[in-house]
C-alpha cells in the first residue's frame, strides 16, 4: 500500500518530485526522464508511469530556465520513439507464435484476425492517436506487432505521433505551465489529463461493443 500511495503522490505532484530530483542530482534528470518515458512506452507491463503530466512538467521547468528545451525535448523523443520500437519487437516476437494457437478459452482467433486487419488498415492512426492516452499508449505498439504491422509502416507512424505527443506537450508546459492559475490547479490538471482520454476510450470501446451487438 506504501508503494500505492507513493506512487500516486508523485504522479499527482510530479512537479515538486522533479524539482526536487533537479535540486539534488542536476543533470542526471535527464536520464531519470529518459528511463521514466522509456519505461512507461517501451515495457508493457509499465502503463501507469505519468507520461503526460511528466511532459507538461518539463515543459514548465525549461520555461524558468530550471531545464534545456532543447536537450529535454530530444532525449524524450528518442525514449519515445526508441520505447515504442521495443515495445513492438517484443509483439512481433509473441506474433507467429500467437498464429499459430487455436480457438480456446482464452484465445479467439477469429478477434485476432480481425485486429491483425484492423492494424493493418487503420494502425497508423491508432499509433499516433494513442500516444496521447494513458495505459493505450503501452499496448498500442505490442498489439502493431503481435498483429504483424509492417515495420516501415509502424516506424513512419512511431515517429510522427512520438514527435507530435513529445513537442507537443512540453511546448505547451513551457509557455502555460508556469501560469498562478496552472500551478494552483496542477493536481486537477493531472487527473483531466489521466481521466478525460480514459473516458474517450471506455466511450469507444462501448460503442464498437454496441455496434458489433446490433
Amino acid at each position: 500500500m506504501e508503494i500505492i500511495s507513493y506512487l500516486i503522490d508523485f504522479i499527482l505532484h510530479v512537479d515538486k518530485h522533479l524539482e526536487t530530483f533537479v535540486q539534488t542530482y542536476g543533470l542526471w534528470v535527464y536520464a531519470l526522464l529518459f528511463l521514466v518515458i522509456f519505461v512507461e512506452t517501451g515495457v508493457v507491463v509499465m502503463p501507469f508511469l505519468p507520461g503526460d503530466s511528466l511532459l507538461f512538467v518539463v515543459g514548465a521547468m525549461c520555461g524558468v530556465g530550471l531545464m534545456s528545451y532543447p536537450l529535454s525535448v530530444g532525449l524524450l523523443l528518442a525514449a519515445a520513439v526508441l520505447g515504442n520500437q521495443s515495445n513492438y519487437a517484443i509483439g512481433r516476437f509473441f506474433g507467429p507464435k500467437v498464429f499459430q494457437w487455436e480457438d480456446s478459452r482464452f484465445f479467439n482467433k477469429k478477434a485476432f484476425d480481425q485486429a491483425h486487419a484492423f492494424y493493418e488498415k487503420y494502425g497508423g492512426i491508432t499509433i499516433v492517436a494513442a500516444r496521447f492516452m494513458p495505459f493505450l499508449r503501452t499496448f498500442a505498439p505490442f498489439v502493431a506487432g503481435v498483429a504483424q504491422m509492417t515495420r516501415a509502416k509502424f516506424t513512419f507512424f512511431d515517429v510522427t505521433g512520438g514527435m507530435l505527443w513529445v513537442v507537443g506537450i512540453v511546448t505547451i508546459g513551457y509557455f502555460f505551465g508556469n501560469f498562478p492559475f496552472v500551478k494552483a490547479h496542477l493536481d486537477k490538471i493531472i487527473w483531466a489529463m489521466i481521466l478525460i482520454p480514459g473516458l474517450v476510450i471506455l466511450f469507444g470501446a462501448w460503442r464498437a461493443r454496441r455496434k458489433a451487438s446490433v
